[in-house]
């Protein structure tokens, strides 16, 4: 803030520069990095994000020298921003007449002054980076000075920000807004153009997002407080059997209760938990991190060797589970102690026991209630949950998510407009999943939506009957799920959804144009893996349109699975150099943010194959278009190398489906898979529910335009395509019945 006898902040006049600093100081608590970025002297051409109507004030604030502003001439037609741009001599910029104030802007540079532009154009309704605009290269280059980069974080949601549909009108922040400012290394001007300067602001955003004071905090905690805000609130409308209906009271009654159990009882550190989604799962969940331990979702459709491969690597002795899913999973490798769930809360005293704590759910500060439970303050980079992965295509690795990873992928959900506090969301993704875990799990909690629970994601008919009856709004799932609802569903049953979200896998493009017809909601397809807890991508609708002067923005586009989440940043990789490839170009997807998690449990040769550099090798191939879209392509372990083409399996597989015009509602009918061939290095194998012959299939995939190479040359015919539990592929199982193929 300034103070008497300080240089000067801003071009404001001093008066109005106390007073602006004065009131964003109580509004806002802006923190920043990187201005040793900044010369003393020179002219500069700043470049930001642009979030919200006050981002000048808080670039301002971080920046030690003044700031001119560029600004949107029709903004002037308001007599408050008119009055901002006389006092501040910001340069009005018109879109019919741009080059009158880039000419301006020039003339300021050469004259030594930092000039700023915000490259988008306009203010992000999205949350998310939207396209970098040419121009700003123009005035650097023909003024001679740097482009010094800069990106604000924190400031989406607050009252001046596009969240919730809308600038203005929205309930205040009680609380002052952190915002973290952080500046970058300076880009010659020679070098300055959009495709890097978006590179280097997604990387500052990642850098600027790691900053916020939310990271540092503990998961159990957070539930606890937003649980302990809302004790009236309908949190869980499980459908397992009978509907029933749990308020956040309850939900964290008992949970607190059977948290103090599992503390005198129960000495691991980390506690298995095999339940369908449902209020137990919920209850089971929060009371294993309030009792300071990890919660372990097993995947209970896994094969017993693998999940005694889990159990063994994540040290698991104690499993929270209901004698109904015993009887149903009885080749589960069950350990001694098991724990019925039900049973627990009687031996801990039933509804003595929580009564205390439900009482106190009404009448405590929810700061008091997460005090009282003994709940720290800092989780951080600790361990907070532990879910395995890549049981599809090998041994299962343990990943383990921090308080850190958790927290953070729910603020960068919350740091968008798709899923706010008012939305119904159908939670039937099994928790041994990362987006069952994080997203209809943790994320409500938290922020506070409805989740309405169904046992399984393959129960259509119960998923369709609680969208209908409990009126939900989102519903997520992988597309393997989303099929069915084509069969068993009316329009009228789904006219509540207004958002439909699916990940995992590809979407295909005759269940998002069946849908679209049917029942005309648009599937949006996101991305993300159990690494990245899960959610690094998505589409979301287009933002509305506010008034006749603002150009309309794009969240969506066809066939990709979105732009990045807040706070992440991303490379394309060629494969074979290990090189940075340009955009539009196919290459291994590498990510960066505070969602990625730090290594697989006790793995370390696993988790040193997974990061380059302090990146996130993914596996999947991928490129990323102009506007920051990413487009995966498949897996690197879903292509084969024949004749030096890599040739990816999905594509045929889509081919294959579309030619012979196959009905894969109740689960894949065709797998291709690559074998070792001593000629070629690889040979496809085509597995199939379907009778094909060679010469059909040769003619049908010929017809579709793809060359010969790419057509399977061994056909086996199968009862059924090993999938697992989250209706992904089986890869290691489809695999061995591949080799099986070519052996026999």
């Amino acid at each position: 803030m300034l103070t008497p006898g300080l240089r000067r902040r801003s071009y404001l006049p001093r008066p109005l520069e106390l007073i602006a600093a004065t009131v964003a100081g109580v509004l806002y608590r802006v923190r920043h990095a990187g201005t040793d970025h900044i010369p003393k002297e020179g002219g500069v051409l700043l470049i930001a994000n642009h979030l919200s109507y006050v981002d000048p004030v808080l670039l301002q604030l971080a920046c030690p020298r003044p700031i001119r502003f560029l600004g949107y001439q029709g903004l002037r037609e308001n007599w408050f921003f008119d009055w901002v741009f006389r006092f501040s001599g910001a340069i009005p910029i018109s879109r019919q007449s741009p080059t009158d104030g880039i000419r301006q802007a020039i003339k300021h540079l050469k004259d030594g002054e930092i000039v700023a532009i915000f490259p988008e154009g306009h203010i992000s309704r999205t949350g998310q980076l939207m396209p970098i605009m040419r121009g700003f290269e123009v005035a650097a280059r023909k003024a001679g000075v740097p482009v010094l980069p800069a990106f604000l974080d924190g400031i989406w949601g607050s009252v001046f920000s596009f969240a919730d549909n809308k600038y203005l009108w929205k309930s205040p922040r009680l609380m002052p807004t952190h915002v973290f400012v952080q500046f970058g290394a300076l880009i010659p001007p020679d070098q300055a153009e959009p495709r890097l300067a978006r590179k280097v602001l997604l990387d500052l955003g990642a850098m600027a997002f790691d900053e916020r004071p939310v990271l540092k905090r503990h998961l159990g905690r957070e539930c606890v407080r937003a649980l302990a805000r809302r004790p009236w609130h309908v949190e869980v409308i499980d459908r397992t059997a009978e509907r029933r209906a749990v308020t956040a009271a309850q939900l964290l009654s008992v949970a607190a209760a059977l948290s103090r159990h599992l503390l005198r009882t129960v000495p691991e550190k980390r506690v298995g938990i095999v339940l369908p989604p449902g209020a137990g799962a919920f209850i089971a969940n929060l009371a294993v991190i309030c009792a300071g331990k990890i919660p372990v979702n097993l995947n209970f459709t896994a094969g017993r060797a693998a999940l005694e491969a889990s159990m063994k690597i994540g040290g698991v002795a104690t499993v929270i589970s209901a004698d109904l899913v015993r009887q149903k999973v009885p080749n589960f490798p069950w350990p001694d102690r098991t724990l019925d769930l039900r049973r627990e809360i009687e031996v801990m005293g039933g509804k003595r026991a929580i009564l205390p704590w439900l009482v106190a759910a009404w009448i405590l500060p929810n700061q008091w209630f997460a005090t009282l439970l003994g709940l720290p303050q800092v989780g951080d980079r600790a361990e907070a949950g532990l879910l395995f992965t890549s049981g599809s295509s090998g041994e299962p690795k343990g990943v383990a998510l921090s308080h850190r990873n958790i927290l953070a992928n729910c603020s960068q959900i919350s740091s968008l407009s798709i899923l706010p506090q008012s939305s119904s969301l159908l939670g039937c993704l099994p928790l041994f999943h990362s987006m069952g875990f994080t997203v209809t799990l943790w994320y409500p909690l938290i922020r506070g939506c409805r989740v309405v629970t169904v046992p399984s994601p393959l129960d259509t008919r119960k998923i369709v009957d609680a969208i209908r009856d409990e009126q939900v709004t989102v519903l997520l799932g992988a597309p393997t799920f989303i099929r069915p609802i084509l069969r068993k569903a009316q329009p009228s049953e789904l006219r509540s959804l207004h958002l439909v979200v699916t990940g995992a896998e590809k979407l295909p493009d005759d269940l998002y144009k069946a849908f679209l017809e049917t029942f005309h909601i648009e599937i949006l397809q996101g991305y993300g893996l159990t690494e990245t807890t899960p959610a690094s991508n998505i589409n979301q609708p287009h933002p509305p349109v506010t008034t006749e002067t603002a150009e309309p923005q794009v969240g969506k586009k066809a066939g990709s699975t979105g732009r990045l989440l807040p706070g992440m940043t991303v490379r394309i990789v060629s494969p074979e150099t290990g090189e940075e490839v340009p955009i539009g170009d196919q290459g291994i997807v590498w990510f960066k943010g505070a969602n990625v998690f730090s290594g697989y449990l006790d793995d370390p040769q696993k988790t040193q194959a997974a990061f380059r550099d302090g990146w996130f090798v993914t596996g999947d191939l991928g490129r990323l278009d102009d506007e920051g879209f990413l487009f995966i392509e498949g897996r690197m372990s879903r292509f084969s190398k024949i004749g030096a083409e890599m040739i990816p399996h999905g594509t045929i597989e889509q081919k294959i489906a579309e030619a012979f015009a196959l009905d894969q509602s109740e689960g894949p009918s065709i797998a291709v898979m690559g074998v070792p061939d001593k000629i070629k290095g690889e040979a496809l194998v085509l597995l199939t529910t379907n009778a094909f012959t060679s010469d059909e299939l040769r003619e049908k995939l010929l017809g579709a335009g793809l060359p010969n190479l790419w057509v399977p040359k061994i056909i086996h015919q199968v009862d059924q395509i090993p999938v697992l539990g989250t209706g992904k592929l089986d890869l290691k199982r489809c695999r061995e019945v591949a080799l099986e193929a070519v052996r026999d």
